[in-house]
């Protein structure tokens, strides 16, 4: 077991570029079955973008928001709609609009280790939910409630 005082450096689990690219890959296509023209952001916990994808003719502020959605689940482990009502205005002017609490957000978990976040942006909040979550069950990762 080390001890604080010969801790220098930690590790922290993060995606790797190919899962996040295929779940950015299978989001796309999911969201075109549900309709949308999904714009993906996949982050790691340390809110670095890993993987993105943007549908042709996806609304350019769907960006931003896949973005936030992404960045919210990924630092936190928690669905972007889940940020404590407190917070919800807080939060997101103490980190300029970084976080964000609509719904589209959601953890990357494999085998109980959180090693990022998925955003998807593109329609309406409950439909990039549905799409991220279906997303997620196709990736094989832990099954995540919003």
């Amino acid at each position: 077991m080390q001890t604080r005082e010969n801790m220098t450096y930690i590790t922290v689990p993060r995606i790797s570029y190919e899962t996040a690219a295929r779940a950015v890959a299978l989001a796309m296509e999911v969201g075109a079955k549900h309709g949308i023209r999904p714009v993906v952001t996949v982050a790691d916990p340390s809110m670095t973008v890993v993987a993105y994808g943007m549908a042709d003719g996806a609304t350019p502020h769907s960006a931003e928001t896949s973005t936030r959605k992404a960045k919210t689940s990924a630092s936190t482990g928690k669905p972007s709609s889940e940020l404590p009502e407190p917070l919800a205005v807080a939060l997101p002017l103490g980190t300029g609009g970084t976080l964000t609490r609509i719904a589209g957000g959601l953890p990357l978990v494999f085998d109980g280790v959180h090693v990022g976040g998925l955003g998807v942006a593109g329609g309406p909040p409950a439909v990039d939910l549905a799409v991220a979550t279906e997303t997620l069950a196709l990736l094989g990762a832990d099954r995540t409630e919003a």
